[in-house]
């Protein structure tokens, strides 16, 4: 059973500094894009950064130059480093990835459970 486990989420105070983690496990093929997105009380889930296993990545306007997305070594886990960090980046955050767990099928998309980011004073 392929999952996604996510670590790191916690209360912090504006200004500070947060970095979560996100490790895909299972029968794993390969790992292409893998993302965060987050989910604030009473609003969507959206789109916070992403990477695709090429490097390339991309952002929300409202984290660009403060966040950065990258992959680990192993091609299978994704960091976000969350700097400057906002009340209303409070949000639980989510990792989500295309995992394919053969060489000939399409990759499927896969959410972990969430951690809770609390921004704060």
């Amino acid at each position: 059973q392929e999952q996604l486990v996510e670590s790191g989420g916690v209360m912090v105070q504006p200004g500070g500094s947060l970095r979560l983690s996100c490790a895909a496990s299972g029968s794993i093929f390969s790992v292409s894009r893998m993302g965060w997105y987050c989910q604030a009380p009473g609003k969507q889930r959206e789109l916070v950064a992403a990477i695709q296993s090429s490097g390339i990545t991309n952002y929300a306007d409202s984290v660009k130059g403060r966040f950065a997305v990258s992959r680990g070594s192993a091609k299978n886990t994704v960091y976000l480093q969350m700097n400057r960090l906002k009340p209303e980046d409070t949000a639980v955050y989510y990792c989500n990835a295309d995992i394919a767990t053969t060489g000939w099928g399409t990759p499927h998309g896969y959410w972990g459970q969430g951690t809770q980011v609390t921004v704060s004073s």
